[in-house]
């Protein structure tokens, strides 16, 4: 018998009301462990808030202005009720299962016998995503209707969850791992290194629900399912670098650019981005390139693309995301926003997984694969002198800094850690979100240009406000920005609108100061943005957590102020 999709909706509601995570753990590893095995991926997906698996190329296309649109019309709410139930709980979710139970609408559940199910639910999900080109909106929109009327008003209340993608419930994809493991008797470490390897953990849980720890073995990775990417931490110089690395590493330019991984099977190749979406259709020279020069038959690679002018200078990071966004005429962008592919990494070559080689062993098979195409400019050094020249020379050259990796270090998918460092002459820039934005004054009286910016608190879900800034960005991109939080709008209240988490910005800050005005206990000093993230998604943004630690760090240069 198949599970409820209500059985679902219930877990999260429990998972929302407590922040113990052994028995977040415990509730959802019983849960998996009732599930028939083709639900596991999907129920796993939707506890974490996707209508598909990460690797899926399907995407539902949905803007949160159609969603809200649809509940409105679904439970004849007006849009003062709408703000107020969201006034009320400040989540998307719990605002739409209010506004359901109060409407009084009969809908046509009533008239249904059977329960929506975790099934039907992600086949509604492939038919959204699934309607494209003439007419595909209004087709997406019956869709939505059709499904959120067939919904309970707990059941809506998850519904629209997935579609913003923000459960909120503090169950994260550690804690996920965590349940996975318990619920089929694997090791944790076990369910971890398969869930860096394939990407998605929900696959994980499928294959450990069908075939146990023996399909583990049968795990590597696969041409065109994006891998989880490693990723950096800070260090403040090129002398910390050093000393972490035991006194010899490998420095390389840290280019202002977007950080792809290019998958190449026979003659056919497909680009992924930051977000590990694909970006195949926007980078055709990439693609033109690796069939050119990459003669393996099978390779997963890692690179760096720039934009630069005409005479090869990179330009900023903001032109690259024009090309990033574009699908349509793609010759003319390419044209005025030329781009430059570096490489600096293999993960998979010939149906052989790399991750476990030591770096410089990689970088040397790099090499010997990349044909024409240049690798990122490196240094292997264990002098501070020379490092800080190779520091000048990245600088003076119009790149960002130097990213130093260790010699032996093996490649960890989706982890931070200090084999690789990223040190920039810059105080520390943070990706943060925006939660809020007002209506300027003056000339900016038509625009949102007061951005509230927010941390996600990794533990609960919560976003969390640092401050808000009016800096940082043109009146064209000012004017984009408004467009899009419009469309991200939950609640509009004399000239200050709050939307949904969605969009990530890069803000500059001179300090992290204590500040009792927020939740969190801190504010950004002069914060200013200083571009558009749209290569990140929000789980990528940083966390309250992290901002703590630089808050800290603060001090082991300088004193704290003392009170009393």
């Amino acid at each position: 018998m198949q599970t409820t999709f209500k059985a679902l909706a219930e877990l999260c509601e429990k998972l929302e009301a407590t922040r113990k995570r052994v028995l977040m753990t415990s509730l959802t590893a019983d849960f998996l462990n009732a599930l028939e095995p083709e639900e596991i991926e999907p129920a796993v997906s939707m506890i974490l808030a996707r209508p598909f698996p990460k690797w899926s190329p399907l995407n539902l296309e949905v803007s949160w202005a159609t969603v809200s649109g649809i509940i409105k019309r679904v439970t004849g709410a007006e849009w003062s009720a709408f703000t107020e139930a969201f006034s009320k709980s400040g989540d998307v979710g719990s605002m739409t299962k209010a506004l359901f139970e109060n409407s009084g609408v009969r809908r046509q559940m009533a008239l249904v016998e059977r329960p929506l199910t975790i099934l039907e639910v992600r086949r509604s999900f492939e038919q959204i995503a699934e309607a494209v080109g003439h007419g595909s909106r209004e087709k997406k929109e019956r869709l939505i209707e059709a499904l959120l009327s067939q919904a309970s008003p707990l059941e809506a209340k998850y519904l629209a969850k997935i579609f913003v993608g923000d459960m909120r419930t503090g169950l994260h994809e550690g804690l996920m791992e965590q349940a996975v493991a318990r619920a089929f008797g694997i090791p944790l470490e076990e369910v971890q290194k398969a869930s860096m390897t394939v990407g998605d953990v929900g696959e994980v849980a499928a294959i450990a629900r069908k075939e146990g720890l023996e399909g583990f073995s049968k795990i590597s990775f696969r041409v065109f399912r994006p891998v989880s990417l490693m990723l950096a931490q800070m260090a403040n110089d090129v002398a910390e670098a050093l000393k972490e690395h035991d006194g010899k590493t490998a420095f390389e330019y840290k280019y202002d650019g977007a950080r792809v991984q290019i998958h190449r099977s026979d003659g056919e190749v497909r680009v992924f981005s930051r977000r590990l979406s694909d970006a195949t259709e926007s980078l055709p020279e990439v693609v033109e390139s690796v069939k050119e020069n990459i003669s393996a038959k099978e390779a997963i690679l890692e690179g760096e693309v720039i934009a630069v002018d005409n005479q090869g200078f990179p330009i900023p990071f903001q032109h690259l995301m024009r090309r990033f966004k574009r699908v349509h005429a793609v010759e003319d962008t390419a044209e005025r926003v030329p781009i430059r592919l570096y490489l600096f990494d293999i993960l998979y070559l010939n149906g052989k997984s790399l991750v476990s080689v030591p770096y410089m062993q990689r970088r040397q098979m790099l090499a010997e694969n990349a044909g024409k195409i240049p690798l990122t400019e490196q240094l292997v050094t264990d002098k501070t002198e020379e490092a800080e020249r190779f520091l000048m020379e990245a600088m003076d050259a119009g790149h960002e800094g130097l990213m130093a990796k260790r010699l032996d270090g093996q490649y960890t998918p989706g982890v931070r850690g200090k084999r690789w460092l990223k040190i920039k002459p810059v105080l520390e820039p943070l990706d943060l979100v925006i939660v809020a934005a007002e209506y300027g004054y003056g000339r900016r009286h038509d625009w949102l240009s007061d951005y509230y910016l927010a941390a996600r608190d990794a533990e609960t879900g919560e976003f969390l406000e640092l401050g808000k800034t009016f800096k940082g960005l043109t009146d064209a991109e000012i004017i984009e920005m408004t467009r899009r939080l419009k469309e991200l709008t939950v609640k509009d209240k004399r000239g200050k609108v709050i939307t949904i988490p969605r969009i990530v910005v890069e803000v500059m800050y001179n300090e992290i100061q204590k500040s009792p005005k927020y939740k969190c206990g801190m504010a950004l000093r002069f914060a200013r943005i200083s571009r558009i993230r749209d290569d990140k998604s929000v789980e990528q943004a940083d966390t309250i957590q992290r901002i703590r630690e630089i808050y800290e760090r603060q001090f082991l240069k300088k004193g704290r102020y003392k009170t009393g």
